[in-house]
């Protein structure tokens, strides 16, 4: 077809020049035969009735080859380039899938915390049903204390009396514990198994199991529970055998009344008593101690442990060691 075209041009040129000495003008422009003017009108008739439908066709045909833009085409991608492309994408989901992991872990510890809570408020409640119940069946004279007025004196009405052991709850973790109330110790301490140290966002984080023996009463469910916290700062315990540096972390508490974010230092203490220890940090202010009673408080409840109510068969009387 290019052919017959490109001969129908040449005629046309040439024919076009023949006539050019009778008035008729042609022009060329991108390849294309222009025919600009026809003055003499009896020498432009048979020109255009044989040349002018063919010319006109060549003519759009070459405009259109001229105008129409060729596209280079796409790049090919080598085997190295395609494997790290394949190799970033993978990492950006791997990343991705770590992020979404880590936040529906988030949300399942703070949903328990809050069945926690919840559980919490409503053993309160209990509670206080039963004192508005037992008030409003007694009627016996009131009893007046006559020794309120030096508990005034001294700042002690408004705290808390503890006993020399009680039962703590960590709505974080969501599990009941056994602690030593001992006012000789400056800090608190929770027993940790495992402890690692590791960065999140630029912060220094630390990574421990609950260190328990087989007698602690705890929630079954967390004995081998990772549990992970910033590291508020770092306490050095001197010992017999040498020192030592503790991580101190920062959990929500709860005993009887108080719930309170408390300070811990991070330690073994599989060879103690008691998993945790409460110091004076927590006590001062809120709380005094009564060394001849022990469990004063109920202990709270947590999904997958035993009711409040059956917590007696778990307490004992034993002499406490010293854990100081």
């Amino acid at each position: 077809m290019f052919r017959i075209m490109y001969i129908m041009l040449n005629e046309a040129w040439g024919k076009a020049r023949y006539a050019s000495a009778a008035g008729v003008r042609v022009g060329q422009a991108c390849g294309r035969i222009l025919i600009i003017s026809a003055p003499l009108k009896g020498m432009f008739h048979p020109m255009s009735r044989s040349l002018l439908p063919a010319g006109a066709l060549s003519a759009a045909l070459l405009l259109a080859g001229c105008v129409t833009p060729v596209e280079p085409p796409p790049p090919t991608l080598g085997p190295d380039e395609f494997s790290r492309r394949m190799d970033a994408l993978e990492t950006s989901l791997s990343a991705s899938c770590e992020a979404r992991t880590r936040r529906q872990a988030d949300q399942l510890r703070r949903q328990d915390a809050l069945i926690a809570d919840v559980r919490e408020v409503g053993s309160l409640l209990r509670h206080l049903r039963a004192d508005v119940e037992r008030l409003q069946g007694d009627e016996a004279d009131p009893v007046v204390v006559t020794r309120e007025c030096a508990a005034d004196e001294l700042g002690l009405a408004n705290k808390a009396v503890l006993g020399s052991s009680e039962w703590v709850g960590l709505p974080d973790v969501g599990t009941y514990l056994k602690a030593r109330i001992d006012s000789g110790a400056n800090t608190s301490s929770l027993s940790a198994r495992e402890i690692t140290r590791f960065e999140r966002d630029g912060e220094d984080w630390v990574r421990f199991k609950l260190g328990l023996t087989d007698d602690d009463v705890v929630i079954d469910t967390v004995r081998d529970e990772w549990i992970e916290a910033p590291i508020e700062r770092r306490v050095r315990i001197v010992q017999a055998n040498g020192e030592q540096s503790r991580p101190v972390v920062t959990l929500m508490m709860t005993l009887g009344p108080l719930r309170e974010p408390v300070e811990f230092t991070l330690s073994d203490r599989t060879h103690l008593d008691y998993p945790a220890l409460l110091g004076r940090r927590f006590l001062m202010d809120i709380a005094v101690i009564d060394v001849a009673e022990s469990y004063l408080h109920e202990r709270p409840e947590y999904p997958g442990g035993r009711p409040a109510d059956e917590a007696e068969l778990d307490e004992n009387d034993d002499e406490l060691d010293d854990e100081r």
